[in-house]
C-alpha cells in the first residue's frame, strides 16, 4: 500500500457497531474538517458488534472490541494528537452480558485510550428512544437484530438503565465527555439513526471535542470525492462460515493519504 503523502496530523479511534459502520467515511470526513488531515485512523466496528463478546451476524463473526487487534496497533503507532469516539453502546445487553461486566469492559477501553492521552467522547445509551418502544415493536426488532435474545422489554430497559447510570458515574470519575442522545435522532427501532439525519447527528457529537485551531474546510463540490475510498478497509480478523480470515493492517486508504485500520 502507498505510504502517506504527508505525516499524519492526528489519530482518530472509532469504536462502535451499525450506526458507526454506516457512517464511517462521513465521520472521518467531519473529524478531518474539525481537526485536519491526513489522519491515522484506527477502527473497531461492524454490524452487531459488541464491546465485550464475540458476535455472529449471519455468516460473519467478529471478536469483541476489547479483544481485537486495535489495541496492539495503538501501542505500535507513533504519538499523535488523538481523538476517540465510542458509540453504539448497548449491543452487549442484548447478547446477555450483565451490566457490571459491560461497564468493566468499557472502563478498560477508556483506560487504554487515556494511556495514549486521547480526547474521548462516549455516546450514552438512548434511553428515551428505547423506552418509547411499544412491546410489540421491541419484540419485532429484537427478533430481527438479536434472534438468540429472550430478554423482555422491561428486563432490557432495567439493564440499560444500570449501564446508563454507570456511564454517568464513570464520565465524572474518568473525565471524558458523555453525549446524551435525544430520541429525535432515531428511527422506528429506537437504536439506528435516521439516514437523513446522520450528518447533523455526528456533527453534534463531534462538537463535544475541544475546539481545534484549524478552521473547517468549505465543503462543496469536493464532498463526493472526499467521501470515497481509495482503498476500502478490510477486517483484520473475522470468521466467515466458521473459517478464519486475516488481513494485514492498515488495510484502507483515503484520497488524502490517510491510512485506516479496521480491527
Amino acid at each position: 500500500m502507498d505510504s502517506y503523502h504527508e505525516t499524519p496530523k492526528n489519530r482518530f479511534i472509532l469504536l462502535g457497531a451499525s450506526n458507526l459502520t454506516l457512517s464511517l467515511r462521513l465521520t472521518i470526513h467531519l473529524m478531518q474538517q474539525r481537526f485536519g488531515g491526513p489522519s491515522e485512523v484506527l477502527t473497531a466496528l461492524g454490524h452487531g458488534r459488541a464491546y465485550g463478546t464475540f458476535t455472529q451476524v449471519l455468516w460473519r463473526g467478529l471478536p469483541g472490541i476489547s479483544d481485537c487487534e486495535l489495541w496492539r496497533q495503538l501501542d505500535l503507532t507513533e504519538t499523535h494528537p488523538t481523538y476517540a469516539l465510542l458509540t453504539d453502546i448497548g449491543n452487549d445487553i442484548l447478547y446477555g452480558l450483565p451490566p457490571e461486566q459491560i461497564l468493566r469492559t468499557l472502563e478498560w477501553c477508556i483506560n487504554q485510550l487515556q494511556k495514549h492521552a486521547a480526547q474521548i467522547v462516549v455516546t450514552n445509551l438512548p434511553m428515551a428512544s428505547i423506552e418509547s418502544l411499544s412491546e410489540r415493536r421491541y419484540i419485532f426488532f429484537r427478533n430481527i437484530f438479536y434472534p438468540s435474545c429472550q430478554l423482555s422489554k422491561d428486563e432490557t430497559i432495567s439493564r440499560a438503565q444500570v449501564v446508563y447510570r454507570g456511564l454517568l458515574e464513570m464520565a465524572a470519575q474518568r473525565h471524558f465527555k458523555l453525549y446524551e442522545q435525544g430520541s429525535d435522532w432515531f428511527g422506528l427501532d429506537g437504536i439506528h439513526v435516521n439516514y437523513w439525519q446522520r450528518k447533523a447527528y455526528y456533527q453534534d457529537i463531534l462538537s463535544q471535542f475541544p475546539d481545534s485551531s484549524k478552521k473547517p474546510e468549505a465543503v462543496g463540490d469536493k464532498q463526493e470525492f472526499l467521501l470515497t475510498w481509495q482503498r476500502r478497509p478490510e477486517f483484520a480478523y473475522k470468521t466467515v462460515l466458521g473459517r478464519t480470515s486475516h488481513c494485514p493492517q492498515p488495510s484502507g486508504q483515503l484520497p488524502d493519504g490517510s491510512l485506516v485500520c479496521k480491527c
